[in-house]
């Protein structure tokens, strides 16, 4: 008969940590949005989009109620169609068709024109043609006003304009357009030109028409006010209904630059030893810390381990019916392409173990794997399947480590709530737990699958787990936003 040791290494107190940010770059449900709504012209196909091998989806369609559903949220998704519950961008940069800018800024409304403004102001890279760069503008108090510069009205139309491109543009970056600078025959419909250029602005383009106003004035122009905004990139002639030659060139040069703009993305705040982080916020709360999880998001976190650490063990505890994805990475960010270790099985808990860990920075990264069915229709994206990701997904992670110093370790039990010990001469272990409120408990596998649970809260408090094999696990006990955990390990 087998005889069971058990070695306890801690018990905690979870508690919520505060925040900061830093830099990362990864995470976004699909590359580009494109706003072919009220007003504008209903595309439904982006050639450079589609050259450069980029995800994306449109609103074609002049209907209002349309509109705010997709661009300002429905009876699914609080957020609208461009944000994620926290606020973050949901896509890496919007492209906003020509049109009239004034009608589609009205059709907006001040909720919509705010939603425009949220996905800029937290990272996301913002494009448009004639009227979609018209938005940007001060002009009108109707527009965005993402962009402190100005356009004048212009009654160059129905034609085509040629472009110049300066030898400092960073356009050049991505292409040498036959390296002469120049690119010809692009279409112009009421577009017109930067005539308030404020700092910060970057001239991509130059008019040649001449014997017009817009002759050697800015046709193409870029702005990033710092570091926590997207980059906007836009056109006043229309490179974007082009799908070969120098023109699509343009424009797949002005999607690069401004994803190449997109703001490195904030993170949630830094993990505490054996302190909980409660993730559950909703986009009402306005607590986008502390906010819920979206399709595809990636939620980042810091660990600041000291000289002397130990065991590092990482713990995401979240709803089965999602996938969210675990990942660790020292000194930069954790994202599934780079992670030094993973947890990607099936289901939200996971589990991170080290039993030996280098001192210093290193990075948590929770991703959430699970996301919507998009069918495109001749106006828009349906989506299906799990739609209550749109409004995020709650979880829970913590980290803990053990530091050095017997008399540090000893005082993490003066008062343990839970207590295991091996029963003698048999295969099972006893679990006794001190506490008065109403509780669930748990116990997980280092891959964080569910090894046991009670089948009901034992009034005694006692209770018996047979082990089905030797290792570490992780017995968890919840009890509302509080929680403790303990990790042990089950040897022969």
């Amino acid at each position: 008969m087998k005889k069971w040791l058990v070695y306890v290494s801690m018990v905690l107190l979870l508690v919520l940590a505060q925040s900061f940010r830093i830099e990362a770059a990864e995470g976004y449900y699909k590359d580009l949005f494109m706003d072919g709504g009220v007003g504008l012209n209903s595309m439904r196909q982006l050639f450079a989009a589609d050259s450069l091998g980029y995800t994306y989806e449109f609103i074609a369609h002049g209907t209002v109620s349309l509109q705010t559903k997709t661009m300002i949220g429905n009876e699914f998704d609080d957020n609208g169609v461009l944000l994620y519950p926290d606020g973050e961008p949901r896509f890496k940069v919007i492209f906003t068709n020509g049109g009239s800018p004034e009608m589609h800024g009205e059709s907006l409304g001040e909720q919509g024109r705010e939603r425009i403004r949220t996905f800029y102001y937290r990272g996301g890279s913002y494009t448009g043609a004639c009227g979609g760069a018209y938005l940007t503008t001060v002009d009108e108090a109707m527009y965005y006003k993402i962009w402190p510069g100005s356009m004048p009205q212009d009654t160059v139309h129905y034609t085509t304009v040629g472009g110049v491109i300066p030898d400092s543009s960073p356009l050049l970056k991505y292409n040498d357009f036959g390296n002469d600078h120049y690119i010809d025959s692009i279409v112009q419909h009421y577009g017109a030109y930067a005539s308030v250029l404020p700092p910060k602005t970057e001239v991509l383009l130059i008019h040649d028409k001449p014997n017009t106003s817009v002759h050697n004035k800015p046709s193409c122009w870029a702005y990033k006010e710092n570091d926590t905004t997207g980059r906007i990139v836009v056109t006043s002639p229309h490179p974007e209904n082009e799908a070969r030659g120098q023109r699509l060139d343009l424009m797949k040069a002005i999607l690069l630059y401004a994803v190449d703009g997109v703001a490195p993305p904030s993170t949630k705040g830094s993990l505490t030893n054996g302190v909980q982080r409660v993730m559950n916020k909703s986009t009402g709360d306005n607590d986008p810390i502390n906010t819920k999880i979206g399709d595809r998001q990636y939620h980042h976190f810091t660990i600041n381990l000291p000289d002397g650490s130990k065991k590092l063990k990482l713990m995401l505890v979240g709803n089965d019916t999602f996938n969210l994805n675990l990942y660790l990475c020292k000194d930069t960010f954790a994202f599934a392409s780079c992670a030094d270790y993973a947890d990607t099985t099936a289901g939200a808990n996971k589990s991170i173990f080290l039993d030996t860990v280098l001192p210093g920075a290193w990075h948590a990264s929770v991703e959430c794997a699970t996301t919507v069915i998009a069918e495109k229709t001749n106006y828009d994206y349906k989506y299906s399947g799990q739609l209550s990701v749109l409004n995020g997904v709650a979880y829970t992670i913590k980290a803990e480590w053990a530091g050095t110093g017997i008399n540090a370790i000893n005082s993490m039990h003066k008062r343990p709530a839970i207590r295991l010990a091996a029963n003698t001469g048999s295969n099972s272990i006893s679990i006794y737990v001190n506490h008065a409120k109403p509780y669930t408990l748990k116990i997980f596998d280092m891959r964080g699958k569910l090894c046991w649970e009670p089948c009901a809260v034992n009034p005694a408090h006692q209770y018996t787990w047979q082990p089905k094999s030797d290792g570490m696990y992780i017995l968890c006990l919840q009890s509302g936003i509080k929680s403790i955990s303990q990790l042990f390990t089950v040897v022969r």
